[in-house]
C-alpha cells in the first residue's frame, strides 16, 4: 500500500509553482459587500474565485479598450470596411 503524505496546501501551491506546474498566483483576502458578491456570482453564474478573477480581467481590459477609443479616427486602414466583409 502506498504511503500517503500529508502537505499543508500552501507548500503544496509553492511546490507547483516552483516546477512551473501552475502559473504564479497570489492568495488574497478581500472583503467586499455580501450583496454585491451575490450580484457578481448571479451575473456571472461562477463561484467565488471564478466570479473575482472574471472582475479584474474586466477591470484590466477596461483600460486597453480607453485606450483604443482614444485611436477613434487616427488610424487609417489599408482595406475598406466593404472588403473586409467580403473577406469573411
Amino acid at each position: 500500500m502506498a504511503r500517503v503524505f500529508e502537505i499543508p496546501y500552501s507548500m503544496l501551491v509553492l511546490t507547483m509553482v516552483s516546477f512551473q506546474i501552475i502559473d504564479t498566483a497570489r492568495k488574497i483576502t478581500v472583503e467586499v459587500p455580501e450583496e454585491l458578491l451575490k450580484k457578481a456570482q448571479r451575473a456571472s453564474g461562477a463561484g467565488i474565485t471564478q466570479t473575482i478573477r472574471t472582475g479584474l480581467q474586466l477591470v484590466a481590459a477596461s483600460h486597453a479598450y480607453a485606450r483604443l477609443r482614444q485611436l477613434r479616427g487616427k488610424v487609417r486602414f489599408s482595406r475598406t470596411a466593404k472588403e473586409l466583409k467580403a473577406d469573411r
